[in-house]
């Protein structure tokens, strides 16, 4: 895809959909508006095998053969997350099992990824599938199933594996086994591998998180399977991806549950991504910001937003602007493509009202018309944002482990508060540096080089080993910034809570420890510092009550536990750390940040802009600065340019120091003039 030099726009196509053949209509429509690329096939089984062994591809070879002559490439996915309805007829063990209960045919991705049935009919009829369309030459590349994740399968054999992997992980020692998972309370001591009851009944959080760390393996090795089987029959200038997908709270919200996308992304030869978020007046970019940041850390290179929407629900269609300024919002974070999903909008079934570019009348509507417009600058600008190479000064670390181990309504105050849960931790803060437009790049503790970044935030690392807390401690010392929270370095690898006083092994960095953590229960921050002046200070759900070793108290509590610090601040070594112990409002984390930021000799960005105003800055292949400019707001803003350039949406010379105007919901793309 690199040699191609142009960036893909596209659509999901469901010619299989259609009420009637407009293919020919569609096409045209798709010229017009410089749509180069469609994603098809991957949610059609039961058409392409209506009865086990008989196959019919015709439809999708109709496809692939008007988008050839048409000179539009194809993305063709496996149809792997939809199967057919003979196929559970056949074979009830294809239908997964979550927590004792098969699941009923109906839904689409209900099935058992490790059962062996489903694993020989899905090979069958990828198998069938790319051999039939590998003579096409519009091919670009392969999906990998559609947003994979394990379905909470937890059938015998799965338990059987698992079992099997933790005895190997112990080299059968059961006694470490019993030890390192606490396993004699409430006398759930294994003294037989024989013995090893089924996970779904478990109370022991360390074994439930083991067993929930083993799935996200069974995720990856699936993945893993279905590109081995494809790359038999790709050709060197095909790629082969896999649309992920993120926590959904009606939108895309936070770090998938189910998936280790760090893992998971290995195989692929690129990266892609389903992102979805609010529209209209709740628009604020920072799901398409927070994805990216991931994203393009998992290949270390340029991904695809492969599913996005254009109008979808009543309260997402766009309003005017806001589709042209999201697509360049996309290419900004680091995309090479933007695929809606989908171009035409479903007649029948489940997803009826959620609509694509064209509504069910199939006529140029207003969506459809900025759609045009951004695939004529799409092409037009092409060889200037296509690869853009992002650099940032803040690394946050998630963590699928902690997600687990604190978000699951099962544990007992392994979280901080029943509606309070990792990814609304992680949100906070990352939203924070968003609105101060600070580049972030979002890691694992196991991706992370830790000596790239000028700061560190480390939201609710709960779980992890000794060796990566050691490794942030060393960080510091030698002068590097970490933004730590409440729950960071309470448990080792297998949940089970250090001995050491809290927050154990980075207490020396932090320069505060703890004994007690409490509700507030209507207990406030004070500010000790000056920095929370002018902020929310309630606070909810759960306070460390912070004793200060060498740090300062930026802030405390204001009544029963007054004597104690909520927020404190240390230098160690030639850094500095801080410590947020409290579920603080988001005007307390922002000012925080904006502490942290500024100690940190960071600048937020020398367009001295905040939300709504958003800058998104890169380097093009012709070592270009190319500055994205976005007013997320239905208001104009004035913006001071700092540099000379050429605005290439407008082909306006822009003069430096001069004030712009930013129109409602719009986007500036500022080629800076290189200094001779």
């Amino acid at each position: 895809m690199e040699k191609r030099k142009q960036l893909l726009y596209g659509v999901a196509y469901y010619f299989e959909y259609l009420p009637y053949n407009r293919i020919d209509e569609d096409i045209k429509m798709m010229l017009e508006a410089k749509i180069n690329v469609v994603r098809i096939g991957e949610s059609t089984w039961s058409t392409y095998e209506p009865e086990d062994g008989k196959f019919d591809f015709s439809k999708l070879t109709y496809t692939l053969s008007k988008m050839e002559e048409a000179g539009i490439s194809v993305i063709v996915g496996t149809p792997t997350y939809a199967f057919p309805s003979w196929l559970a007829k056949k074979f009830p063990e294809v239908l997964v099992e979550n927590n004792g209960t098969r699941l009923t045919y109906g839904n689409r991705q209900i099935m058992d990824i490790t059962s062996p049935v489903f694993l020989f009919y899905a090979e069958r009829i990828i198998r069938r599938m790319l051999t039939t369309v590998e003579r096409f030459g519009n091919i670009i590349g392969y999906q990998i199933d559609n947003e994979t994740k394990h379905y909470g399968t937890s059938s015998d054999h799965v338990q059987a594996d698992f079992v099997k992997k933790i005895k190997d992980d112990f080299q059968g020692n059961l006694d470490k086994f019993n030890e390192n998972f606490g396993l004699d309370y409430w006398s759930n001591r294994i003294n037989s591998w024989e013995d090893f009851p089924n996970i779904n009944g478990t109370i022991n959080g360390s074994l439930a998180g083991e067993f929930s760390k083993y799935q996200r393996e069974l995720v990856s090795k699936y993945i893993s399977w279905q590109v081995e089987i494809v790359n038999e029959y790709k050709k060197d200038n095909q790629f082969v991806t896999h649309n992920f997908d993120f926590d959904w709270r009606q939108y895309s919200y936070g770090i998938q549950p189910d998936v280790n996308h760090f893992s998971a992304s290995k195989p692929l030869d690129i990266a892609g991504v389903d992102v979805y978020h609010p529209s209209q007046k709740q628009l604020t970019g920072v799901e398409n910001s927070f994805v990216g940041d991931l994203a393009r850390n998992l290949k270390d290179k340029n991904y695809l937003v492969l599913e996005t929407q254009a109008q979808a629900f009543k309260s997402w269609t766009p309003y005017p602007g806001q589709l042209y300024q999201l697509a360049f919002n996309h290419i900004a974070n680091g995309a090479n493509m933007v695929e809606y999903w989908h171009w035409h909008s479903i007649h029948n079934s489940y997803e009826t009202y959620w609509k694509g570019l064209l509504s069910h009348d199939f006529k140029a509507n207003p969506v459809y018309n900025e759609a045009k417009q951004v695939g004529q600058d799409f092409e037009k600008l092409s060889d200037k944002l296509i690869d853009l190479h992002h650099e940032a000064s803040v690394a946050i670390v998630v963590d699928n482990e902690s997600l687990t181990a604190t978000s699951n309504s099962k544990w007992m105050e392994f979280g901080i508060g029943d509606k309070v849960k990792y990814n609304d931790v992680f949100r906070r803060l990352y939203d924070s540096f968003y609105a101060q437009n600070i580049r972030t790049d979002i890691l694992s503790s196991q991706t992370v080089e830790l000596s790239k970044y000028s700061l560190i935030v480390v939201p609710m690392l709960y779980v992890t080993n000794g060796s990566f807390l050691n490794k942030l401690n060393d960080y510091i010392f030698e002068g590097g910034h970490v933004l730590f929270t409440f729950k960071d370095g309470v448990t080792d690898e297998h949940v089970k809570v250090r001995t050491d006083i809290q927050p154990a092994i980075i207490h020396k960095s932090v320069g505060a420890h703890y004994h007690m953590f409490v509700d507030p229960n209507g207990e406030k921050l004070v500010d000790n510092s000056g920095i929370f002046e002018k902020s929310d200070l309630d606070i909810s759900d759960w306070s460390e009550l912070l004793i200060t070793d060498t740090a300062k108290t930026l802030a405390s509590y204001d009544n029963h536990w007054s004597q104690y610090a909520a927020i404190t601040e240390n230098d160690y070594g030639k850094g500095i750390a801080w410590y947020l112990g409290t579920w603080a409002s988001s005007s307390v984390i922002d000012n925080l940040t904006k502490h942290v930021i500024e100690k940190s000799n960071l600048r937020s960005n020398v367009y001295d802009a905040i939300f709504p105003i958003i800058v998104k800055s890169a380097t093009n292949t012709d070592d270009s600065t190319i500055d994205f400019l976005f007013n997320f707001s239905d208001q104009p803003k004035q913006l001071k340019i700092p540099f000379d350039g050429q605005e290439l949406l407008s082909d306006k010379k822009m003069i430096a120091n001069s004030q712009y105007e930013m129109e409602p919901w719009s986007v500036k793309i500022l080629e800076r003039i290189k200094n001779e």
